[in-house]
């Protein structure tokens, strides 16, 4: 017997097309009466780039909170221009919004842990060499590493993009 789907991990970068892979996230939580995790893993910087900028690279509380309120924000209008496409509302799909700082794959891979999510959905720009061609290297690191189901989006060629 396959479980059932009651949380789903979207992990996004913020790039305009991950709203094609957040499609699939709320159509798959729609079919399965699931809630939406949403995470977006702000990268570790070389401590090195500190010097060049002047500042600390470790983003403080207030940035990291201030990312959150603006993916709430980016899903609310995202939904709002979607919802006649899908014909239902998907903001109240979305149950939490996580902004951890650290490496994305680790943070992807520890919140659908931590949350208890039963499969986790991401975007792939299929970039990079060889290897990742077809699948990028965060894309790539989640599949190889996690027991759960893993949807991978390809995104959409900028002709393509909604």
């Amino acid at each position: 017997m396959i479980p059932k789907i009651k949380k789903i991990l979207y992990a996004t970068d913020l790039t305009e097309n991950s709203s094609h892979a957040f499609l699939y996230a709320v159509d798959l939580a729609k079919s399965n009466g699931a809630k939406i995790v949403v995470l977006h893993a702000k990268e570790s910087i070389p401590s090195y780039v500190g010097a060049y900028v002047n500042r600390s690279v470790v983003p403080t509380q207030e940035e990291l909170d201030a990312t959150a309120k603006d993916i709430r924000k980016r899903i609310q209008a995202f939904c709002k221009e979607t919802e006649t496409k899908l014909g239902y509302p998907c903001v109240a799909m979305v149950s939490k919004v996580l902004v951890p700082y650290g490496h994305p794959p680790e943070e992807i891979l520890n919140a659908a842990e931590a949350e208890g999510c039963d499969a986790i959905v991401l975007g792939t720009h299929g970039k990079g060499f060889l290897a990742h061609t077809f699948l990028g290297s965060v894309s790539s690191a989640v599949l190889h590493r996690t027991r759960k189901p893993v949807f991978i989006i390809p995104l959409p060629s900028s002709k393509e993009a909604a």
